[in-house]
């Protein structure tokens, strides 16, 4: 039995429902969030929100295609719309666009429903993982380690404030970074109880 294997055997040995709280992956694009927010979906039987799929989806039309037609700030708008919707929720794994904790607003909506889980990686291993995706309106045309570097320095500040802790996913397996959270976010809820 892995690590994971073993989180969720503690889970079922004391009844525990798992997440009495939203969990929020915030990170750069190609962190991990959609493949860690699977894992935890598939693990714990939670349901996961891709806020950026859901949002192509009410929209019917692509994240590059609202930022070309209706502009960045349409699209934030639509970000901080979409949390505040979420507070009604429990239990809810959302995987966050890059840019959600850039707003203020959207991370004091995070907060009241949920814990912030920062996923990092170095510019290299992001590199790598979006180098052949091109729904990343950002980054198209600037595919390159300097220019991610720059613009993850650039939003390195928020996403840290914003995080309630943060996972490493460089050459990990989605098992792994899972069982890592889950143990970091039930020390954190116990610490809270405990307060």
């Amino acid at each position: 039995m892995d690590e994971l294997g073993q989180v969720q055997a503690d889970f079922c040995m004391h009844g525990m429902a798992p997440f009495p709280c939203n969990i929020f992956l915030i990170g750069f694009m190609g962190s991990g969030k959609s493949t860690i927010s699977a894992c935890l979906r598939e693990a714990f039987s939670l349901e996961a929100i891709e806020m950026d799929q859901l949002i192509a989806e009410r929209e019917g039309k692509s994240i590059s295609d609202i930022f070309a037609q209706d502009g960045e700030e349409y699209f934030r708008g639509l970000e901080t719309q979409l949390l505040v919707e979420l507070q009604d929720k429990q239990g809810v794994v959302v995987s966050c666009g890059g840019g959600v904790p850039m707003r203020e607003e959207n991370v004091a909506t995070m907060n009241k429903s949920g814990l912030v889980v920062l996923l990092k990686a170095t510019p290299e291993t992001i590199l790598e993982r979006v180098k052949d995706n091109h729904s990343r309106p950002l980054l198209e045309g600037h595919k390159d380690v300097a220019y991610i570097s720059g613009l993850m320095e650039k939003r390195r500040q928020k996403y840290e404030a914003a995080a309630d802790f943060t996972v490493v996913t460089d050459g990990r397996g989605a098992r792994d970074i899972c069982a890592e959270l889950v143990k970091k976010l039930l020390e954190l809820i116990k610490q809270k109880e405990g307060d």
